[in-house]
């Protein structure tokens, strides 16, 4: 089987880098088809090892079908896209993580105001300190 380009096999990724690696009269020398052939001998994936790597068949009447479950960490370069998209993902935890925060501090340090019998306005409480003094 050969794969059919549109464009020059010296365009191809596998062939350019190939081709830049040797001398340029041995890189001239190769025929189209010999480079398509290389292409395709290049284009051939090596498969690494997965965390999670499920294989198997099932037959279901008279059909046989395969499944196959793959899983592990992407070690590939993220495009621009996913990129951005991980810049905004932690930006927005980050945030949360600080509005958490600052929210579980006003109420620590409002609970320590009751606590010590500091009223900002007379009358007036949230009621958050009555309400711990009668869980506990």
């Amino acid at each position: 089987m050969v794969l059919k380009v549109n464009h020059p096999i010296q365009e191809e990724p596998n062939v350019k880098h190939m081709l830049e690696r040797m001398p340029k009269h041995v890189a001239n020398s190769f025929s189209e088809e010999q480079l398509t052939h290389i292409n395709t001998a290049l284009a051939g994936r090596r498969w690494g090892k997965h965390k999670l790597d499920l294989r198997g068949t099932l037959g279901i009447g008279h059909s046989r079908f395969y499944f196959v479950l793959l899983g592990g960490k992407d070690k590939r370069d993220p495009s621009r896209i996913e990129s951005k998209i991980g810049q905004l993902t932690l930006a927005f935890g980050f945030t949360l993580f600080i509005l958490f925060s600052l929210l579980v501090g006003m109420v620590l340090l409002y609970i320590l105001k009751s606590w010590l019998g500091v009223n900002l306005f007379e009358n007036y409480s949230l009621g958050l300190w009555d309400w711990l003094k009668s869980k506990f």
